[in-house]
């Protein structure tokens, strides 16, 4: 049985053990959340309107981290125009535990 969870304005497939990097949640290492779930997969399919009524997934927290470093670079021919900047996205990692249909 899988999944399909939104977290971050992203939605993620996971099956139960499956380890998922999400954007940064407010909660710490070790911390239990639910996730809403948008479809269930397997031998029935379930699909929400928004979400599935009564079902959610339980994940566990287990670190925070920050992703690779993108740098952004800003240039305009003949007006002695460069901007360079960077950015580090932060994420969180998560375990899923369960499903719960």
């Amino acid at each position: 049985m899988f999944a399909v969870v939104e977290s971050g304005g992203n939605q993620f497939k996971v099956a139960e053990g499956d380890v998922v990097k999400v954007e940064l949640l407010k909660a710490e290492a070790g911390d239990v959340v639910e996730l809403p779930v948008m479809m269930l997969g397997g031998d029935n399919v379930s699909i929400g309107t928004p979400t599935v009524a009564g079902a959610s997934v339980k994940a566990e927290v287990v670190k925070h981290f920050k992703g690779e470093k993108i740098r952004i670079l800003r240039f305009k021919a003949k007006n002695n125009s460069r901007v360079r900047k960077g950015h580090r996205q932060t994420y969180t990692e998560l375990k899923i535990k369960e499903i719960l249909v």
